[in-house]
């Protein structure tokens, strides 16, 4: 019988979301996916999705700002299989005027955008280290690539975790750890954006917003490339996004 492998999504929100839609990818190529995210009966809801569809699935809840929490999340993963693709989803929007901003709004954009990443890295990594293979991959924002007004909380976690992908690409790419980091330049078409009537989706239609199913295979593109092809960073948007 062979050995089972896992994946760990966290950063899992609703079934018709990106997380959700990378755990599903990752249960198509055959890994039991751990699910995590804040939510217990919304992430069991998608591991069950996955399990009714004949994939293998783990729903656990975890706080991606709570250190003793990433790191039994990961005991949890390692003890079904060997870590072989992790990803760090977490991380939602944070508008705001900057000059009415409070420093605590600021820094919790920075503790899940950011911060999170450092925690779940530093954890996934210590095993896949151990076996020198595994893929993790970030997701990034157009705010990881430029400020734009109003986003100054939001912009500096998502630069902040891009330039710390990178960093650890350069120092873990050698020791057979594949890091990347995915740019979702544009509206999602998931449930944030459609159940919410958003003038964008009015704006824009159905193919100015940049579709799950799409986004998720290029997650799983990277963890499939061979190491002598690596690639770091993807930028992905619509036809209609400008750039």
């Amino acid at each position: 019988m062979p050995e089972t492998k896992t994946a760990v999504v966290i950063g899992v929100g609703p079934s018709e979301g990106l997380g959700a839609y990378i755990a599903k990818a990752a249960a198509t190529d055959g890994l039991h996916v751990v699910v995590a995210g804040r939510t217990a009966d919304v992430i069991e809801g998608v591991a069950a999705e996955i399990r009714d569809g004949g994939g293998q699935a783990t729903a656990v809840a975890t706080d991606t700002t709570d250190e003793a929490a990433i790191a039994q999340l990961i005991e949890t993963a390692e003890a079904i299989g060997a870590i072989e693709l992790a990803v760090y989803n977490a991380g939602n929007n944070f508008p705001g005027d900057f000059m009415k901003m409070e420093a605590a709004y600021f820094e919790t954009a920075w503790r899940v955008g950011c911060l999170g990443g450092f925690l779940f890295a530093q954890a996934a990594l210590k095993p896949m280290l151990a076996r020198g293979a595994g893929s993790l991959i970030f997701t990034g924002a157009s705010a990881s690539m430029r400020g734009r007004p109003n986003f100054a909380a939001f912009t500096a976690a998502k630069a902040g975790l891009r330039a710390m992908a990178q960093s650890l690409a350069r120092e873990f790419g050698p020791q057979g750890i594949h890091v990347g980091h995915v740019v979702v330049d544009g509206g999602i078409a998931g449930d944030k954006i459609l159940s919410r009537g958003l003038k964008l989706v009015e704006e824009r239609g159905m193919d100015g917003l940049v579709g799950l199913d799409g986004i998720a295979e290029s997650y799983m593109f990277l963890h499939r490339q061979p190491r002598n092809a690596w690639t770091h960073e993807l930028d992905l948007r619509t036809h209609k996004e400008t750039f």
